[in-house]
Order: C-alpha cells, then sequence, then structure tokens
C-alpha cells in the first residue's frame, strides 16, 4: 500500500513580487435592477455600454436648491434592464473559469444597496440561474470526463492537498459508504435525482464548455461556503451534532495563513463534488443557512456576507497516461471565490432596532474597510506612497488580500437600483465603483508546463481503442495460433524421416529404412488418433453435461428474471413514491426553515421588545418615584408657604385690628373730655376744680411703691374732676439708662400716653423702621408695641434685644428681655377693685388715683436675625 503523498500549493511563483509584473485594473460592471412599478421616478440612464448618467430626484433639488448636477460615471461595461443573465455571465464569470482550469485564482463580489438585486445576480431563480450555477456547470462541462474518482485527492486542515493511491482511495470509498454515521458530512451522489427546485436552473441550451483544457491531468473540485455575520466566520456546510435538550450555536472560524503566506479559514468545511446538480444541492444546503431577515427596504435582506468558494486541484499523468503522477510539486490547486456583500443601508430608513441595527452597522463597518482598503491600494499606486493597507480592520478584506496583492483577477458587479429613494446610496456606489476601477492588480504568471510530453491520455485511449478493434476483427486468432503450436510440437515427436535421395539403384538399404520410419510414423500417428477420439468423446460427454447444467441454470435465470422483473416494478413505484414523499419532505423542510426564521425573527423582535418594556418599565418607575418626591417636596414647600401665610395674615389681621381699636379709643376718649367739659361747666366749682383736668389721651400712673399693695382697679366711662393738686408726672429710669447706646424702635401707628413708668433712653436713635444703618451704629435694641388688653386699656410692650454682627457682614438682633407697661384709670363704679389690700386705692369724690402695672417676661434667646420671638414662661412683677 502506497503511502499518501501531500501535494504542495503554490499558486504563485516567487517572480509575481517583481516591479515589472505587468497588472491589470480591476474589472467593475455595472447592471441595472427594473423598477419595481411603471409610474416611480427614475434617476438612472443609460447613455451607452459604459457609461450611465445620474439625475437628482425632484424632492432634492427642491430640498438643495438645485446642487446636485446630472453626473456621468464609466464602467468597463454597463448591462441594462433587458439583459439577460447568460450576456451577464460570458462577459463577467465567464473569463474567470478559464482561468480557474488554467491554474489561476479569480475574485468576483456584486456590491450595491440593498434590494438593488445582488442576490439576484449571484444565484438566480429557476429558469433564470445567475453567474454561480452558471459557473459551476461551465466548470464541470469542461473537466466531466477527466475527473478523477472520489478521494484520491484529500484536503489537509492546511490549505493544502494530499494524493492518494487508487488503493487507498477505493478503501476510504467503501469506508465512506459503510459509515454512515461518520463526523465527516457525506459527499452527495452524483447519480442521484436532481431537486426540481434547481434543476432548471440552466437550460441545455445555454450550457457552455471551455477550450484548450489539459487532457494530460486529472481534475478534481471541492467547495465551501461560508458568511461573515457581524465580523465573524461560520461554516454553513458544518454538521453540527443535534442536541434536543440543549441547542449548541454554531462556532465562528479563524482566518489562518498556509506556508506561502495564503489566507484561509482555518477548520471550513470543503464537500468533493462530482457534478453541477451535486455542488449546487450543497450550495443550497448553506443557502438555507444563511442568516437573512425582513426589513423596511427589502423582504429578504441578507444580514451577512456570503463567499462560495470553488476549489480545483489538478495533477498530472504519469508517462504511460494511465495514473496520477506521484509528485508534489506538480499538484496546482486553483480557487474561484463568489461573494455576495450584504447591502449597505441607512437605519432611517430600514427603521431597524437591536440585532437589526447591531447587524446593520457591522455591515456598513466591514464595507467601509473595503472602501479604505481600495483608497489606500490606489494611493500607494498612483501617488508611490508605501502606506499599509488596513486589511486587518475587517474579516472580508483580511481573506481576500492575497488577490489584491496580485493572487488573481478581481471583478466587480455593482447591482443599482434606479428608483429615486435610492439617489443619495446610489451615489455613494458609484463613487467607490469610479474609484476602485483606477486600482492595478498584479497579472498572475501561469504555471510551468510539465516535462512529459503532451498528449499521453490520447495516445494511451488510441492504443486501446486499436487492440480492442483487432481483437473484434480477428476472433479466432489467438486459439488458431495455438493449435498451430501444438501441431508442430507433435510433428517434432515424430521419428525423422531418413535421407530419401537414391543416388544408385542398387541401393537396398534406403528404401527398407523409409518403409519402417514410416509404418513407426503411422503407429504412432494411429496412436494419437485413437488418444485424441477418446478425448474428444470425453470432452464431448463433458460438454454435454455441461450443457444441460448449463440450460437448468439458464431455466432458473429466466424464472429469477421474471421475480427480478417484478421487484423491479415494485422498486420503480416505491422508488416513485419516495422521490414524491422527498420531494414533499424537502418541501416541507424548506417551509420549515422559513417558520424557523420567521420564528427566530419573532423571537428576536419579541426579546428587544421585552427588553425595551423593561427599560421602560425601569424608566416608568424612576419617573414614579422622582415624581412622588417631587410630590413631598412640592408640599412640603406648600405647608410651609402656607404656615408663613397664615402668620403674616393673622399679623396683619391683629395690626389693623389694633389699629381700628386704637382709633375708636381716641374717639371715646374725644367724646369723654367733651361730655366732662360740659358737665364742668355747668357745675360751680372753685378754681382749683375748675382747672382743667390733665388730658385724658395721656393718661399719667402713679409711680409705683414696693412696699404697699395695688389697689383694686376702677375705671369710670369718663374721667372724674379732681379738686386737689393734680399728680406730678413722675418718670422713672429705665433699666436701658447705660453706657450702651440703643436705637429706639417707635412705629408711627403708636400713642404717646404719657405714662408714669414709661422709659427714658438717652443717647438713643430713635426711628420709626429698623434700618441697617442704624443697627450699624448701636448695640443694643428697643421695640415699643402696643396692642388692645381684655379689658379695653391700652397695653404697651417694651421688646429689648442685643445687636451683632453676622458672618456675612450684616447685623442681627437677638431678643433677651420683653417688658410689659399698662395704664389703668381711676376707680369707677362699676370697676371692682382687684386688690384688697391697706394701699392708697380709695376713691373720694374729688382724688383721682392712678396705678401703673408692668409685666416682664423672662429674658428670651433667639437665633434668628429678625423678628422671630419665642415666648417662655411670663412673671407679674408690682
Amino acid at each position: 500500500m502506497q503511502r499518501p503523498v501531500k501535494g504542495k500549493t503554490p499558486r504563485r511563483p516567487a517572480l509575481k513580487k517583481t516591479s515589472h509584473s505587468q497588472k491589470d485594473p480591476v474589472g467593475v460592471y455595472c447592471r441595472i435592477r427594473p423598477l419595481g412599478a411603471t409610474d416611480e421616478e427614475c434617476c438612472i440612464e443609460m447613455i451607452s455600454s459604459t457609461t450611465i448618467q445620474l439625475h437628482a430626484p425632484d424632492g432634492i433639488k427642491a430640498n438643495r436648491n438645485g446642487e446636485y448636477k446630472e453626473t456621468q460615471y464609466s464602467f468597463k461595461k454597463v448591462f441594462g434592464i433587458q439583459t439577460s443573465q447568460i450576456e451577464l455571465f460570458e462577459d463577467v464569470a465567464k473569463p474567470l473559469v478559464d482561468d480557474l482550469i488554467h491554474c489561476k485564482n479569480g475574485l468576483l463580489f456584486t456590491y450595491g444597496v440593498t434590494g438593488s438585486g445582488k442576490t439576484f445576480t449571484m444565484t438566480g431563480s429557476p429558469g433564470e440561474g445567475g453567474l454561480l450555477p452558471r459557473s459551476l456547470d461551465m466548470l464541470f462541462n469542461s473537466i466531466g470526463p477527466l475527473q478523477a474518482k472520489r478521494f484520491v485527492f484529500r484536503t489537509d486542515d492546511k490549505n493544502g492537498m494530499e494524493i492518494q493511491g487508487q488503493v487507498d482511495a477505493l478503501l476510504e470509498r467503501q469506508k465512506r459508504e459503510s459509515n454512515q454515521q461518520s463526523t465527516v458530512p457525506k459527499t452527495p451522489s452524483s447519480k442521484q435525482k436532481p431537486d426540481p427546485e434547481f434543476a432548471d436552473m440552466i437550460s441545455p441550451e445555454e450550457a457552455c464548455k471551455c477550450e484548450g483544457v489539459d487532457e494530460d491531468s486529472c481534475y478534481s473540485v471541492f467547495v465551501s461556503y461560508i458568511e461573515i455575520y457581524n465580523n465573524y466566520i461560520y461554516d454553513l456546510l458544518e454538521e453540527a451534532p443535534i442536541d434536543p435538550i440543549r441547542h449548541k450555536p454554531p462556532q465562528s472560524k479563524i482566518l489562518r495563513e498556509d506556508q506561502n503566506h495564503n489566507m484561509y479559514v482555518s477548520g471550513c468545511t470543503e464537500v468533493e463534488v462530482k457534478s453541477t446538480e451535486e455542488a449546487f444541492e450543497v450550495f443550497w444546503r448553506g443557502q438555507k443557512k444563511r442568516r437573512i431577515a425582513d426589513t423596511q427596504l427589502n423582504r429578504e435582506s441578507s444580514r451577512s456576507h456570503s463567499v462560495f468558494i470553488v476549489k480545483l486541484a489538478q495533477a498530472p499523468l504519469d508517462a504511460d497516461g494511465d495514473h496520477i503522477l506521484q509528485d508534489k510539486n506538480q499538484v496546482t490547486v486553483s480557487q474561484l471565490c463568489l461573494v455576495d456583500l450584504a447591502g449597505s443601508e441607512r437605519t432611517s430608513r430600514t427603521k431597524a432596532e437591536g440585532s437589526r441595527l447591531r447587524e446593520a452597522g457591522n455591515i456598513n463597518q466591514s464595507l467601509m474597510t473595503l472602501r479604505t482598503c481600495i483608497e489606500v491600494l490606489r494611493e500607494n499606486q498612483m501617488c508611490g506612497t508605501n502606506r499599509m493597507v488596513p486589511y486587518r480592520d475587517s474579516k472580508v478584506t483580511h481573506l481576500f488580500k492575497n488577490y489584491f496583492d496580485g493572487e488573481g483577477k478581481v471583478r466587480m458587479v455593482v447591482c443599482v437600483n434606479p428608483k429615486a429613494d435610492d439617489y443619495e446610496e446610489t451615489m455613494l456606489v458609484m463613487r467607490f465603483a469610479e474609484l476602485t476601477q483606477e486600482v492595478e492588480v498584479a497579472r498572475p504568471v501561469d504555471r510551468p508546463i510539465c516535462s512529459l510530453a503532451a498528449g499521453r491520455r490520447h495516445r494511451n485511449q488510441a492504443f486501446r481503442d486499436e487492440l480492442s478493434r483487432r481483437q473484434e476483427e480477428h476472433p479466432g486468432g489467438p486459439s488458431n495460433t495455438e493449435d498451430g503450436s501444438v501441431l508442430n510440437q507433435l510433428l517434432d515427436s515424430l521419428p525423422a524421416l531418413p535421407a530419401c535421395e537414391l543416388v544408385d539403384p542398387t541401393d537396398e538399404q534406403i528404401l527398407p529404412r523409409l518403409i519402417e520410419v514410416l509404418e513407426r510414423r503411422h503407429r504412432i500417428r494411429q496412436m494419437i488418433t485413437e488418444q485424441y477420439t477418446r478425448t474428444a468423446n470425453t470432452l464431448k460427454s463433458m460438454l454435454q453435461e455441461f450443457d444441460g447444467h448449463l440450460m437448468a441454470k439458464e431455466n432458473f435465470i429466466h424464472e429469477q428474471r421474471g421475480k427480478l422483473g417484478e421487484k423491479d416494478k415494485i422498486m420503480f413505484n416505491q422508488k416513485n413514491e419516495m422521490d414524491r414523499l422527498e420531494k414533499k419532505s424537502k418541501m416541507l423542510e424548506y417551509k420549515i426553515d422559513i417558520l424557523q426564521k420567521t420564528t427566530n425573527i419573532y423571537e428576536g423582535d419579541k426579546r428587544s421588545l421585552q427588553q425595551e418594556l423593561e427599560s421602560r418599565e425601569q424608566r416608568l418607575q424612576r419617573e414614579l418615584s422622582e415624581r412622588k418626591r417631587m410630590e413631598a417636596r412640592m408640599q412640603g414647600m406648600v405647608s410651609d408657604t402656607k404656615h408663613q401665610w397664615e402668620k403674616e395674615c393673622e399679623r396683619r389681621v391683629n395690626a389693623k385690628q389694633l389699629e381700628m381699636q386704637n382709633k375708636l379709643w381716641v374717639k371715646d376718649e374725644k367724646l369723654k373730655q367733651l361730655k366732662a367739659i360740659v358737665s364742668e361747666s355747668n357745675s360751680s366749682a372753685t378754681p382749683e376744680q375748675q382747672r382743667p383736668p390733665p388730658p385724658p389721651d395721656k393718661p399719667q400712673r402713679n409711680s409705683r411703691e414696693k412696699d404697699q399693695p395695688r389697689a383694686p382697679e376702677k375705671r369710670s366711662r369718663s374721667p372724674l374732676p379732681t379738686t386737689g393738686t393734680p399728680i406730678r408726672p413722675h418718670h422713672r429710669r429705665s433699666h436701658s439708662a447705660g453706657g450702651e447706646r440703643w436705637v429706639d424702635h417707635k412705629p408711627l401707628s403708636n400713642l404717646d400716653l404719657d405714662m408714669v413708668m414709661q422709659p427714658i433712653i438717652p443717647n438713643a436713635i430713635k426711628v420709626s423702621a429698623a434700618s441697617e444703618k442704624a443697627l450699624s451704629k448701636c448695640h443694643k435694641y428697643v421695640l415699643t408695641h402696643q396692642e388692645l388688653a381684655s379689658d379695653g386699656e391700652i397695653q404697651t410692650k417694651l421688646i429689648k434685644g442685643d445687636v451683632f454682627r453676622t458672618r456675612g457682614g450684616g447685623q442681627a438682633v437677638q431678643f433677651t428681655d420683653i417688658e410689659t407697661l399698662r395704664q389703668e384709670c381711676p376707680t369707677a363704679s362699676s370697676r371692682k377693685r382687684r386688690s384688697s389690700g391697706d394701699g392708697p386705692g380709695q376713691h373720694d369724690g374729688n382724688k383721682m388715683d392712678w396705678n401703673d402695672r408692668e409685666n416682664r417676661q423672662a429674658p428670651v434667646a433667639s437665633t434668628s436675625s429678625g423678628l422671630g420671638l419665642q415666648n417662655s414662661y411670663q412673671k407679674r412683677r408690682k
């Protein structure tokens, strides 16, 4: 058994990096999609086969004041709305397939905004196959009879190929057929009936074939299918084990670099295919796993970049043209990458949220990285700079960096939608396409030709055909030759004839010897004849016996063929039923996939809505708690404000009541004086008695006597005339008469009563309203406050305090004492004496006693800087 030989996969010799290598620009083509409705506004006009013109829509003209003008863009070729899929394939993809067969790489990708027809251009629809199925069909039409058997070529884990012998390949085929539970996905059989969903992608009339295929080589095709989703690479052909309990998400793949500095996806599944239907079935199996979603602009919008890689391995035949040459230096691998890029989109138009928004951001970011790489390449080539191209910023550019460095041809199909809503996005796509056309890629170098003579397979096949033809023309030739050789051997075994030449007529020895020899030869011939007859009879009997056995076997075979025919009919019916059930099963699987995708979309929307609902509920709870705090704060402020206004209103009401009572008391006193004058004029009195009494509006109080009890208080409605000497007003010295400087605050509404106990404060600044200027010059403060007592008399309060400076530079008053002065009229008949002592409270008809009472409250400490007072207990002082 031969050991497997690892094949080296050099894609380019070392000369490809030289500066004098030829370069070709990137081929950029444009395809215009038909409008969805005939009445839609169109913003693209095809001027020629290579030029299009963009017209700004009316709405943008109105908004931009005619800033946008008509712009023309040129391409290698422009395909209008009437272009068929076969015309597009012959101009774009057919040269790439031709290069693939001739050991050259190729990269073809579609680019455009979402809903511009990229997937239709790449995949197509039943009856209108796209670039991918037509490329596969052309490849297998060209190398169909030249393909090697399965598993002769085998992929390794390092982007290379291994060559196995015929025996090893046969053993592996048997192993794969027997082991159905293998972890490696089984290659679909090329003999099975193709799926009707993609069987009619390409009509037989449109089939094409490559010319100049090397017939002295064996070929094998491997396909792989990946997608780049959210800048992660996933294998669409990977058969993950099914776990009914816990679903395991697909694992992302990583990019690696092989020994030839080529990028590849590590661990990616590569399936060997032998026909177009088989390859497209593998593609369709991976296409069902691709991530798509419904957006506002596209019903089935691709949410990932898909990459379908067709890898062609080829190795020359040996000198005899029968087997593959076991030389690893002669094995070559070429590949064609067909990329369907996801469409760029604006979230303002798609209204994307949640996962859709994250997908759109990653798609736009990867496309922006591709644009940046193209710009840096163009700048390096046109300006002679050596800037580093940021291939590693995105998986798309990192995977295909070798193509832009001269690994193969690069072509791009720009798909555009001519409707007016996509005008701005289409203009950005046009600018990127115009920029891409200016980038040049090094032309790949042809591989070295094998040193063996050409036409080995053809000569070997011609020799086999000639040999079979001669065998058909001379069916008995080999048996006659064999019989002749046996006859010659028999003749050689007979006795040799003596010399028969007679020289002398008298010679009697020659004839007897000749007769003896002939008789001996005759006897030997008879013996041989008898033996031949016996052998012939024995053989005849054996042949008759064999004929009997053969007839019996033929009868048995006929009977078995009859039974086999019946079984074939049953199998045919069962096969038809199986085909019908398989088709139904595939349709149901397709519907299940659609429903599963729809369910996933709804579950994603449900999760996003639940998250949004939870966030809104949290925000609502925060707002409610904030509102409750604001309500509590406002209620506190309202209660405080209400309390302040209640105090203010009470103060104002009390002040108004006091003012009105003072006015009423003044009027009463004036009436009393008038009444006293009238009564005085009518009565005869002495000159002392006729002296007018002291003015009633300024009653005076007697000096306090500490040792005598207070006489009972009695007040008459009018002052009585006095007969003696009037009481002299004696003013007591106030406690405020000290060395400090006072502020004497007397409001204008106060009345001057001239009471006996009225304080006299020297060196005082008298003000009617407290001011900061007056407070800054003094140390003490006194406020004279008058109010009406319960018995109708005026009660005067002297509120005293200390003045001190505050930290802010102002003045504050701390109240420390309150003195209360009350005036009592002489005893009247209607009044009742309050004191029962031996004081001078007796009243005769011609004398009037004045009593003065003072109430003093305990000192009050206040930390407020104004009028706030805290009343404590009140002690009565006589």
